[in-house]
């Protein structure tokens, strides 16, 4: 790509890069808040599927700072 080439791509920015960031949080209550009336059976069904995809990958996240916070007990209190 070379250095202009790199130099052109930085270079490019949208007005999407601009834009505030989501807030924590705002995308979870933007699902409590939705109409479930509009969705079919199915839809509602899938629906379910994501977010227990989104469960399981929350717990997996708890799992691993769970891990990596024994870790680091295990290595600063070694000695005590």
């Amino acid at each position: 790509m070379g250095f202009f080439g790199v130099l052109a791509k930085e270079a490019t920015m949208t007005f999407e890069d601009l834009d505030p960031r989501p807030q924590r949080g705002a995308a979870m209550a933007a699902l409590g808040r939705e109409d479930l009336d509009l969705y079919s059976v199915d839809e509602l069904g899938e629906r379910i599927e994501a977010l227990e995809a989104e469960i399981a990958r929350a717990r997996a996240a708890i799992a691993g700072k769970a891990a990596k916070k024994s870790a680091a007990d295990a290595l600063f209190n070694f000695g005590r």
